[in-house]
């Protein structure tokens, strides 16, 4: 999910901006994932086939010929044509159709639930191994100018991934406007470069008949499955087609693959192959060897530009999909820096950047080359991939009003050929698959930890709450001592009164003139219209309940949202406004209906998570916190 480094948010929404510089945004941000393709993917998969063995010319036209039809039925028939149009109000991405597959069906499904939170573990996963592959293949071009350099490909990889890393908290507005002209020069020079090479052997386009795929799919058996792993590498990245939809829009992403990304893609993966058949030695580094020694190191240094910034969009699209997440109660509050004062999708979150460079900086030490990496990559994928279709199907039967028969007809067989490459990547589990799967299924544990302790913690406290009308009942008969101003009291159910009021009553001794019982509310959708931020209910003399929402791509701002109410007649003064807000304070129990080590967990987050006056931007003098302890 590439989604925080364009000009096409402001914090209101999208603002409109021309098609032609949509375009070059999304060649530079969404297609630098699977724009470096061409780096590993032939080589690896042609090495996967030929397993030791001389390289032949129906190794070479098969690996090709699954490459093109992995791109057209994969990315351009599944992403660009179809779930490019199953947006969520302009948004896409597999939090995203998880929202909009919910909203369809009208109720909470655990299903969909399940499978939003498994693509969602899973892409953590892809944003720690593309920045490692990508980078590392780059730089193991220099192996080629000089074998000297074969001991510094590593160290050289770290110090440009730390650099990268380090960068994050300053912003990215100044790196992303590079991002279109230079992804359009290395496009170009893929295109040029293959063009070249075709000549070498233009029999090489036989590859386009599909005879060439099935025929060394049965011939080779377990090695052709295997091989099939390889290939999938060349698609890895068409994901972040369908992630940035809200960003760019349908018509630029659709307008930049099919007509100049695309070709560029297949133009340079058949000049690979048309060399490699002309020299069959050439596979060892079949992307560097289509040009002179003399240029192997300015190629180097572009390829390398290119992987900063395919890595650049991955880690920015881990940002958007975990700040999705908090937003969509999946995950506590993290710590949320906006690096630009306009564009409010660019953010930063310090929690994520570390983890992440944690998980980069291992895995470029733990396998070194990227013929060790790759065996890792492409699991992670292809399943968010399958968990993708599955949504998808969900959203074009019940969302589309399409008949349940012909939704499967149109989705089942992208979602055959998802669990295909499953199954081909599921195959490499002990040579490095074991490590994406490893990391979704620790983001995974983390989020369902989150979700049932926020659940037992509900079930707990509502036990020792009181029903708001009950209190208002009792207060209109024996009224405390009133003082003067406005006392706001955040709460996640209006229907009970909120532990701070309670406490407030039973210390103080007093009750506020007017009270305000706050609840804000994360909508299934990117944005709330304005007209739809804020309602008021007036329920007493000087009771008011109060709801504010807020898409799951918004930035929560109390004090800007109860603005909002003057228009409705309601006189809010920030200045004479006191927002009590109630801080738990957790302790583990045997009892709690979780393991012990998932209730220790819940508590870290707990107590990881960013500060709600500062989450919802209240002003922090006008802040009373009330501390509760809660045993779980």
């Amino acid at each position: 999910m590439t989604a925080s480094i364009t000009s096409t948010e402001t914090q209101e929404g999208p603002v409109t901006s021309g098609f032609w510089s949509l375009t070059l945004g999304s060649i530079g941000v969404v297609f630098g994932d699977i724009g470096t393709s061409p780096l590993y993917a032939f080589h690896e998969a042609v090495r996967g086939a030929a397993h030791g063995e001389p390289v032949t010319r129906i190794m070479v036209l098969g690996v090709l010929s699954l490459i093109l039809w992995a791109l057209l039925i994969v990315v351009t028939a599944k992403y660009v044509l179809l779930l490019l149009r199953a947006d969520n109000n302009g948004e896409g991405g597999t939090l995203s159709l998880m929202a909009l597959g919910q909203r369809a069906l009208g109720r909470r499904s655990w299903f969909l639930l399940a499978l939003g939170v498994v693509g969602a573990s899973m892409f953590i996963g892809d944003s720690m191994i593309t920045p490692a592959i990508s980078v590392l293949s780059a730089v193991d071009g220099l192996k080629l100018a000089t074998p000297a350099f074969e001991h510094y490909v590593v160290p050289l990889t770290v110090l440009i991934l730390v650099l990268l890393f380090a960068v994050q908290s300053k912003g990215t507005a100044l790196v992303a406007s590079a991002f279109g002209p230079v992804m359009v020069i290395w496009f170009t020079i893929l295109a040029v470069l293959g063009v070249i090479h075709i000549a070498d052997d233009p029999s090489v386009l036989a590859a386009i008949n599909p005879y060439y795929a099935f025929q060394f799919l049965l011939s080779h058996g377990t090695i052709g499955l295997v091989t099939l792993g390889a290939v999938f590498l060349a698609v890895t990245g068409g994901e972040a087609l369908y992630a940035d939809l809200g960003h760019f829009g349908r018509k630029p992403i659709q307008s930049a693959w099919m007509f100049f990304v695309l070709p560029s893609l297949l133009i340079n993966y058949f000049g690979q192959g048309a060399l490699v058949l002309s020299d069959p030695s050439a596979i060892e580094h079949s992307f560097y060897r289509m040009v002179p020694e003399h240029l192997v190191l300015p190629l180097v240094g572009l390829a390398t530009a290119a992987t900063v910034i395919a890595s650049q969009a991955v880690i920015t699209g881990a940002y958007s999909l975990v700040y999705q997440a908090v937003q969509l109660g999946l995950l506590p509050r993290f710590e949320v820096r906006y690096t630009s004062e306009t564009h409010a999708g660019q953010i930063y979150l310090p929690r994520v950047n570390r983890l992440l460079l944690i998980g980069v900086m291992l895995l470029v030490l733990l396998f070194h080359t990227p013929s060790n990496l790759a065996s890792a990559y492409g699991i992670a994928v292809s399943t968010t991939m399958v968990a993708d279709g599955i949504m998808g199907f969900v959203v074009i039967w019940k969302l589309w009003n399409w008949k349940a028969a012909t939704a499967a007809v149109v989705i089942l067989p992208f979602v055959m050929v998802d669990m295909t490459f499953f199954s081909a990547n599921l195959l490499k589990l002990l040579e490095g698959a074991w490590v994406p799967l490893l990391f979704g299924a620790a983001m995974a544990g983390t989020i369902w930890t989150w979700r049932r302790g926020s659940g037992i913690l509900i079930q707990k406290t509502r036990r020792i709450e009181v029903p708001l009308d009950d209190l208002i009942r009792s207060l209109e008969k024996r009224p405390p001592h009133i003082v003067k101003g406005t006392a706001v009291f955040l709460t996640s159910d209006p229907a009970f009164v909120p532990t701070a009021l309670l406490h407030n009553l039973k210390h103080n001794k007093v009750l506020h003139e007017h009270n305000v019982i706050l609840t804000i509310e994360t909508a299934h959708t990117p944005r709330v219209d304005l007209s739809e931020r804020f309602k008021m209910e007036k329920i007493s003399e000087k009771f008011s309940k109060v709801r504010l929402r807020f898409g799951f791509m918004e930035q929560p701002n109390v004090p800007k949202a109860l603005a909002i109410a003057r228009k409705q007649g309601w006189q809010f003064d920030i200045m004479s406004t006191s927002f009590f807000v109630s801080r738990r304070s957790l302790k583990a129990s045997a009892q709690s209906g979780m393991p012990l080590w998932q209730d220790h967990l819940f508590i870290a987050l707990s107590r990881s998570a960013n500060d709600a006056t500062d989450y919802f931007q209240i002003p922090t003098g006008r802040v009373v916190e009330v501390g509760t302890q809660v045993t779980i």
